[in-house]
């Protein structure tokens, strides 16, 4: 897309002129600098910045336990038995789901857990799980285990996808082949939504029609999908997704996760761990013995969950239901399309990892540069540019619509050709 950018300070400046979201950079707190009037924070890929209003939401829950003690479960304002579902509407808004197919509980991986414990069910013949090559680390673990879990050797139980030579993404039809090769043995297709370290967008529902039609499940890790990318889980058919709410979503370190389970779903036969927080609502405090699941993603809970953590993601999602997740979307896709563009004026494109097309990538862009890649991102913390370090050689920044404004993205590129000029 050719959104005609120029350079220039009052280019960057009239692009946040012509800004409608322009305003909600105010709801945020930004680091302290050290040495700039402000810091250039390109890193809610790892952990989004604080809205500013999450200390009032959360001493809101801190006042009522003082003020009622346990009868805060139905006293507070908020009450706490049900507080969970304040934001299960503005979390289904994120994530493209139904009131009933997502809820926010445990955190990422406990969640992917749950979610293979109940859609990866291996037999002789189909017992093969898809992922990225290039996975996040804590998803091949998770994969791995539950495929020892099963007595399967993950060395052969694991299909990791691999870009072509050459290459640094993979390929839709590459993807779509390798589930159709494996047709026979394939079990669960489980990829994230955005990869970690390249910043590619994976064509989620071309991948789900692909796995259904061999008789796969399908599920998705979404941390660096939820709050960046525009997602349709109900539409698309996917069976299950789960993500943190730390890095796009501003939820703060340690956030509580989410999950979503498709409503066509049979969830009174997908076996399942339970806990009491699962049990039907009407007759959970009568402490039968017999565990009676609710009716939705719901019944997948094990413990009443954080009041403190729920309290700080729903101060977020207030800002997402004002801003739109559509706005939001398009406003990243210039974001990324204008730093692409100044680093193609700067540098050279070919720095890029992450896929050129806008439709193909989140808010990210990833640089390999080798041999430098650690130092110079140091050399940008130093100077109040806040962006992360990935093995071996990459540097990852990610221009958050929220609050990443075009002015920062000018500066983050000169803060660059600074840093690299002196090495």
């Amino acid at each position: 897309m050719d959104y005609g950018f120029d350079t220039g300070l009052l280019a960057a400046q009239k692009l946040d002129l012509d800004d409608p979201l322009a305003g909600f950079r105010d709801d945020f707190i930004f680091p302290e600098p050290l040495s700039r009037d402000t810091t250039l924070y390109f890193c809610g890929n790892s952990l989004g910045l604080q809205p500013k209003s999450t200390a009032a939401a959360i001493q809101q829950e801190l006042d009522a336990w003082a003020r009622y003690g346990v009868e805060g479960h139905f006293k507070a304002e908020f009450p706490w038995v049900n507080y969970h579902e304040f934001l299960t509407k503005m979390m289904a808004e994120v994530v493209g789901g139904k009131d009933d197919e997502v809820v926010c509980m445990n955190s990422l991986t406990v969640n992917l857990h749950l979610m293979m414990v109940s859609f990866y069910q291996p037999t002789a013949a189909r017992y093969k799980i898809l992922i990225e090559g290039g996975a996040f680390p804590s998803d091949q673990y998770a994969v791995a285990s539950q495929a020892r879990f099963h007595g399967f050797d993950p060395e052969s139980a694991i299909i990791e996808l691999k870009p072509r030579s050459g290459e640094h993404c993979l390929r839709t039809e590459d993807i779509l082949e390798t589930i159709h090769s494996n047709k026979d043995s394939l079990a669960l297709v489980m990829l994230g939504g955005v990869n970690y370290l390249t910043g590619q967008l994976f064509d989620m529902q071309s991948v789900t029609q692909a796995a259904h039609e061999i008789g796969a499940r399908v599920g998705f890790d979404l941390a660096h999908a939820a709050g960046n990318v525009t997602l349709n889980l109900h539409d698309w058919g996917v069976d299950f997704a789960v993500w943190c709410s730390y890095k796009y979503l501003n939820s703060g370190p340690g956030g509580i996760a989410g999950c979503f389970v498709h409503r066509n779903m049979p969830k009174d036969k997908i076996p399942r761990f339970e806990g009491w927080w699962g049990h039907d609502k009407e007759s959970r405090f009568q402490m039968g013995k017999e565990f009676v699941p609710i009716n939705s993603v719901e019944s997948w809970q094990l413990s009443n969950p954080p009041i403190f953590q729920l309290a700080s993601l729903r101060s977020s999602l207030e800002l997402f239901r004002a801003a739109g997740m559509s706005k939001l979307r398009e406003k990243s896709k210039k974001l990324t399309a204008y730093l692409q563009f100044l680093v193609g004026k700067s540098f050279d494109e070919g720095l890029i990892l992450t896929p050129k097309d806008v439709e193909s990538r989140g808010a990210q862009l990833s640089f390999r540069i080798p041999g430098q890649a650690k130092k110079l991102q140091k050399s940008l913390v130093q100077r109040d540019v806040i962006c992360d370090f990935r093995e071996p050689d990459i540097v990852r920044a990610a221009p958050a619509p929220l609050y990443n404004s075009f002015e920062d993205v000018y500066h983050f590129v000169s803060q660059l050709q600074e840093v690299i000029h002196e090495s």
